[in-house]
């Protein structure tokens, strides 16, 4: 088995995301995304808005404003920045930084990836993800804090059915990958690409 290079995942997501913004209109900047509070703009603006902070400027950030607002303070930080200055921000970071560093970059990979999905979704622009690099997000989301996954989905296997991935016990949830890593992070609109006995708890977790 050969050792995953998780921060090198993050930067490739990183850069598929950067090419995804270059051919966005602006009319894509501003359309709404699974994130149903932010538009894509906000969305970028947020993803970034930790990498270019010191730790003790990441630390005033949490202890003003708590960890339920901090994301909101760095959305407004960037909300005059233009979309080649977002994109700009984004090319200037595709190595992680900080706290999005953290755990070998799998905060930046698995934050990415699951925002990326929010932007491209409601946008009708879907995109074959590397198997390995799913793996490794669904893995790291099912009990990463932020997420808030553990509640969703406990008493329930969940099945990835176009890779080798499962965890859990209970009635079974199967579906691609991508929807289930979209289902653990509480997205809506997800749970009718699933399938299973489990399912139905599951919508009613999400609120579906």
């Amino acid at each position: 088995m050969h050792a995953v290079d998780t921060m090198a995942m993050a930067r490739e997501e990183r850069g598929e995301l950067v090419d995804l913004l270059g051919t966005l209109t602006p009319a894509q900047w501003e359309a709404r995304t699974l994130c149903s509070e932010w538009c894509v703009r906000e969305v970028v603006a947020h993803m970034f808005s930790y990498d270019e902070l010191s730790r003790p400027q990441l630390v005033g950030r949490f202890l003003r404003r708590g960890p339920g607002r901090a994301n909101e303070v760095g959305v407004a930080a960037y909300a005059d920045r233009s979309p080649d200055e977002l994109i700009a921000l984004a090319k200037n970071n595709l190595q992680p930084r900080g706290l999005t560093a953290g755990f070998g970059g799998r905060i930046a990979l698995t934050d990415g990836m699951i925002h990326q999905q929010d932007i491209r979704r409601p946008l009708g622009l879907p995109r074959p993800i590397p198997a390995e690099r799913l793996d490794v997000v669904l893995d790291y989301a099912r009990t990463a804090p932020p997420i808030r996954a553990r509640k969703r989905i406990r008493g329930l296997t969940l099945t990835a059915t176009d890779l080798d991935w499962t965890t859990g016990e209970g009635p079974e949830v199967a579906g691609p990958g991508e929807a289930l890593l979209m289902a653990l992070a509480g997205r809506h609109g997800i749970t009718p690409e699933l399938s299973g006995p489990g399912l139905p708890e599951l919508a009613r977790r999400i609120g579906d």
